[in-house]
């Protein structure tokens, strides 16, 4: 078992929201809204929704007190199909996905300072994102002690250059620079923005918040979750709201909403403008910060992938450690695989968009999930029992902005729906067609045997039982990322 100590606490939320979104989003966000003004607004009521999912997570999370998250909820409300349809997009789309957007961003910080007056090389900013997520997936695969000192380390990153964009910024206001702020421009439109737009402003600002739901992936590991879930929501979501907001605040102290639009790396400008000799330190920070989110992206994805192994939902490989590391590599290079395919053929806003769309689609799944638990049993025990108003209030919010997204953007959002889908052949094939040819299994076993020998991985088992046929293999709910 776990020793409390080394269990997550209250601040892993924070921390995992705050991210490397806030320098890759604001720029899409003011893009969609088409006014400073709304999109301020934007940032505030994202946050908002945000708090209303996170309290209906919260009841999830000891109602069914499993680790995995919404593919475990699903799972265990709606049926295999469901669960494993999340799961499948979680795999294919969203976490290789925000890997590339987040590599990709730190490609373009890096390189930006070296192509002041136009923007890094596609080729150029490709490959060094690529080089990022092999050298972590090694790190990843190589130690999870190094895994987790990255990430503290790399906290730091991201904490400083928000700190020091805020701080400038409210300089720059209390000097009377402001203008862009002011109400009478502010919401000035160069057009009228459409209901679609706004819904695809919203989900530029979702992929900033996207964290908010990491606890309840490592929920069998909280310390005392009736308490920890809601104190990590009432601090965290209303701090990460007031940084993100603030933060735009001081991008629009000194930048034009013009400026800000022609910016590939918003965080660099600000600094070119603002800290004269001293602009390295803000591509030095945002570096520091996605360097990090990647990091803890590729740790996260492996533990998705061990539930969803565990489960049966997913190749035995992928629920097998490293036999001296204990850590899950074939997972890992799975994620690593995924990520630079995606790298290749994407555009960062885009593909924000596309993930942001998968992202809602699985949180309003979930949520509706609780709402059909109510219903079916009611007289479950709810150690954390959320007012109705609040998964219906959400559940409203996220037909409209689904549905207009749809609308706005049907070739983006529409492939995303089409990827998940494609999950029902594979899902019955794979999942539920228990009667296949014994030449099936004879050549899975001989796969996932090469794999094991390959990758020189195990089940995370306590007795030594490997020496079973791999049909008889049984998965043990071990901590292999602590307890290794």
């Amino acid at each position: 078992m776990l020793d409390k100590s080394r269990k997550p606490k209250a601040n892993f939320l924070k921390w995992n929201i705050i991210g490397s979104g806030i320098f890759i989003s604001p720029k899409g966000v003011l893009e969609h809204a088409g006014s400073v003004g709304l999109s301020l607004i934007v940032w505030v009521c994202g946050g908002g929704i945000c708090a209303l999912g996170s309290l209906c997570y919260a009841e999830l999370g000891v109602t069914i007190p499993k680790s995995g998250g919404d593919y475990s909820y699903v799972t265990e409300i709606f049926g295999g199909l469901v669960g494993f349809l999340l799961l499948w997009s979680a795999v294919l789309i969203m976490y290789p996905t925000t890997l590339a957007v987040i590599a990709l961003t730190f490609s373009n910080y890096v390189l930006q300072p070296a192509f002041q007056n136009c923007l890094p090389p596609f080729i150029a900013t490709r490959l060094l994102a690529t080089i990022c997520i092999l050298f972590l997936t090694w790190v990843n695969c190589s130690s999870v002690r190094w895994a987790t000192r990255i990430q503290d380390v790399f906290t730091v990153g991201k904490l400083l250059a928000l700190v020091l964009i805020i701080v400038v910024g409210l300089i720059q206001i209390s000097r009377g620079h402001y203008d862009a702020l002011r109400p009478s421009v502010a919401f000035e439109f160069s057009e009228d923005p459409s209901v679609g737009q706004i819904a695809l402003a919203f989900l530029q600002a979702s992929f900033a918040y996207s964290g908010w739901n990491f606890l309840n992936y490592v929920t069998e590991e909280v310390v005392e979750p009736r308490k920890n879930l809601p104190r990590a929501i009432y601090v965290s979501i209303p701090l990460v709201t007031l940084v993100y907001t603030m933060t735009n605040i001081a991008y629009f102290s000194s930048m034009t909403p013009e400026e800000l639009l022609a910016s590939n790396a918003v965080a660099v400008t600000f600094g070119e403008k603002l800290l004269g000799m001293f602009s390295w330190v803000m591509p030095i920070s945002v570096a520091l910060s996605t360097f990090g989110g990647i990091n803890g992206y590729l740790f996260t994805s492996s533990r998705l992938c061990f539930s969803g192994a565990r489960e049966g939902h997913l190749p035995y490989l992928l629920a097998m450690i490293h036999l001296k590391n204990c850590t899950p590599i074939p997972a890992l290079l799975l994620c690593c695989i995924a990520t630079i395919v995606i790298l290749c053929i994407g555009e960062t806003h885009n593909l924000i968009n596309y993930v942001s769309f998968i992202n809602y689609l699985s949180y309003g799944v979930t949520i509706a999930g609780l709402l059909y638990l109510r219903k079916k049993r009611p007289n479950l025990a709810r150690p954390i029992k959320v007012n109705m108003l609040v998964p219906i209030t959400y559940m409203i919010f996220w037909a409209v902005l689904l549905g207009f997204s749809l609308y706005s953007e049907p070739v983006v959002c529409g492939l995303g729906m089409v990827i998940m889908l494609t999950g029902v052949p594979v899902y019955f094939v794979g999942v539920q067609w228990k009667e296949k040819p014994k030449w099936v299994y004879r050549l899975l076993e001989k796969v996932t045997y090469m794999g094991q020998k390959l990758c020189y991985v195990v089940f995370p088992q306590e007795d030594t039982s490997e020496t079973e046929p791999l049909t008889a293999f049984k998965f043990s709910p071990i901590d292999w990322s602590v307890d290794c």
